[in-house]
């Protein structure tokens, strides 16, 4: 079986519940405050975990971050590729809007301190097939992407939070692009969801393109089609991990060697159950929780 590598974030989240996002000038009060781990690296390796991969995660916290490693520990995430010598660990302020809705400032920490030593490394333990999975919330991207490709590993790559820096990595690299309207009009310019989906198709036509488009649902097209899945209708508490847990039981179940129609029906079950629930990783259900549905 190939094995699934992940590179990513590992956050403390500090979720605050708001009556409305807070603007500029103001002072507000928040009703909750709750903590999480988190970071979309963590959310997507225990994602892929909870829907049934071999997933290994590689990144870096600082002392306070031994909590996070613990919990991808005991959530069946091997965690030899992820060093705690960091300065401090990234963390996340989040506002939580009645509707469910949320806004996220970022801290990178130790995820922006990775070296090509220990990138190395961890390359070393992997082979052709393998697939890397990628977010943007980490330093040293496109040497990463390089290295993969060179090791002809398979990228999956969720480019979030997009930045104008993504237009420099070496996106021919990639093998799925799993993305949001947001993200996808980033990278093309355009922004009806159609003609995202082709111009990503057509700018990188050896990838498969996941364009998800939240209670809308998600369109994919590859070099043998398209396909579309409704979302679900159901009652929205936190949407925080929903894109993450996606990524995780798609590639999860590509990689168990899935169809890309099934793929996306499993993946979207378990978003839908994942928003009905509060916080991030601690939202994500397991392969038996969406299998009943």
């Amino acid at each position: 079986m190939n094995k699934i590598l992940n590179i990513g974030s590992l956050n403390s989240d500090h979720v605050y519940s708001v009556p409305h996002f807070v603007t500029a000038g103001e002072t507000l009060a928040a009703t909750t405050l709750q903590y999480f781990p988190g970071g979309k690296g963590l959310n997507q390796s225990i994602a892929l975990s909870r829907a049934g991969a071999m997933v290994f995660h590689a990144g870096k916290v600082g002392p306070d971050g031994v909590l996070l490693t613990e919990w991808l520990r005991e959530s069946g995430v091997d965690i030899h590729h992820t060093r705690t010598n960091g300065s401090v660990t990234g963390h996340a302020i989040i506002q939580v809007a009645p509707g469910g809705q949320n806004c996220i400032l970022l801290y990178h920490g130790a995820n922006f301190e990775l070296e090509r030593s220990h990138i190395d490394q961890v390359f070393s333990c992997f082979d052709k097939g393998d697939i890397l999975v990628l977010q943007n919330e980490v330093n040293d991207i496109p040497y990463i992407m390089e290295q993969a490709s060179q090791k002809d590993m398979r990228i999956a790559f969720n480019p979030s939070p997009f930045d104008s820096s993504i237009a420099d990595y070496p996106l021919d690299c990639v093998s799925w692009f799993i993305l949001n309207e947001i993200e996808g009009t980033g990278i093309t310019g355009k922004e009806n969801p159609k003609d995202i989906l082709q111009s990503m198709a057509v700018n990188f036509p050896k990838a498969a393109i996941v364009l998800t488009l939240g209670k809308d649902g998600v369109l994919y097209k590859d070099s043998t089609g398209e396909l579309s899945h409704e979302s679900y209708n159901v009652p929205v508490v936190d949407t925080t991990a929903a894109g993450d847990t996606f990524t995780g039981f798609f590639i999860a179940n590509i990689a168990a060697g899935k169809k890309a129609e099934e793929a996306l029906r499993m993946a979207s079950i378990a978003a839908s159950i994942a928003v009905t629930r509060p916080g991030a990783s601690s939202s994500i259900p397991t392969r038996e929780e969406v299998e009943l549905k």
